[in-house]
């Protein structure tokens, strides 16, 4: 059965049978990760296995492993890491420094997830905040000009596909200007177009070949007045795939967050039509999961050959001594995290 237009999430710690049979009828191009799904090592490599044994053989499996705030995967059962500001104040001191700190703790990152099954991690970002922004980015970010980010982001990207996953870009085209949570309620960024292009576009075009990306559920009202970039198709055409170029696969972030209107179906219905190649949808509702599911056509066209693209990414881990580099990562970054 072909994969669909769309990644769940699932609600639980296992696998629940109303899930299986979800999962086997509706065949997701992938399944997302969060805490609620996580115990312990042996209990999500069975519950990831479960999940591949429902689905294609190459299927994502996805989780948002950023460090600091965002991760899903932490202590005691797998190392803390530093938030992505720490990496910026190292390039700060030593641009070298900071790219190698940043590139060798995604490196680490993927040598935690990749044993799981877990074969995809949503980073990296290339949000980049301004003064009286919403904390929502806040030190996720890498820093504060789009070239430090890009550069910074280029370096976590490659340290995850050195450990053998696929990176996700992400919020494009930038959600460090935002004035709200998305997760909550609608940002809306007044900035003029001259002002984005080189402010926060900018940092996405230098990573427009990354095989994966996510849109910002933002509303730009130089381009779009009304809708956010996920169901904008004038922003995925003119800005996304147009100005900053990317080519990779393109999901949207979670249709059910806050910042979106109408209903579930009517949410993936619209990101789909405006350009979008996948639905993601990542609370675990199973009514909402078939909502979605209805609405997500088999992978075809211009959308299935950039799926293929970005499965044909994935390389084969690099060798890694793992508690030498975990040293090593540590006295890089000694000082810079509280």
């Amino acid at each position: 059965m072909a994969q669909r237009a769309f990644i769940t999430g699932l609600a639980g710690t296992k696998l629940l049978d109303e899930e299986r049979q979800f999962l086997r009828e509706a065949q997701p191009f992938g399944l997302i990760l969060f805490k609620r799904n996580v115990e312990d090592k042996a209990q999500v490599v069975e519950l990831v296995a479960e999940v591949l044994h429902e689905l294609a053989p190459d299927a994502l499996v996805l989780v948002d492993q950023e460090g600091g705030r965002v991760q899903r995967f932490g202590p005691p059962h797998w190392p803390a890491y530093p938030p992505g500001a720490v990496f910026g104040k190292l390039y700060d001191r030593d641009p070298k420094l900071g790219l190698a700190a940043a590139r060798l703790g995604a490196r680490l990152m993927a040598s935690d997830l990749l044993p799981l099954g877990v074969n995809t991690d949503c980073v990296p970002l290339a949000d980049v905040p301004v003064v009286g922004s919403d904390r929502v980015i806040g030190d996720r970010a890498y820093g504060e000009t789009p070239e430090k980010v890009a550069a910074i982001a280029a370096a976590v990207a490659e340290g995850i596909a050195a450990g053998g996953m696929l990176p996700v870009l992400k919020h494009i085209p930038g959600h460090g200007r935002a004035n709200a949570d998305s997760h909550l309620k609608l940002p809306v960024v007044d900035a003029d177009r001259a002002t984005l292009d080189v402010a926060d576009f900018a940092a996405f075009r230098p990573l427009k070949k990354l095989p994966l990306g996510m849109t910002a559920h933002v509303v730009f009202t130089a381009f779009d007045p009304v809708l956010p970039a996920t169901t904008s198709p004038v922003m995925i055409r003119e800005v996304i795939r147009g100005s900053v170029g990317f080519e990779g696969l393109l999901m949207g972030d979670d249709v059910s967050m806050g910042a979106l209107s109408g209903s579930i179906a009517e949410r993936a219905r619209a990101s789909l039509k405006a350009g979008c190649d996948l639905v993601l949808h990542c609370n675990g509702n199973m009514d909402e999961m078939r909502q979605v599911a209805a609405e997500a056509p088999e992978l075809t066209g211009e959308a299935l050959k950039r799926a293929q693209r970005a499965l044909n990414a994935r390389r084969q881990p690099e060798a890694l001594d793992i508690e030498a580099a975990r040293r090593e990562f540590a006295a890089m970054i000694d000082g810079y995290v509280a």
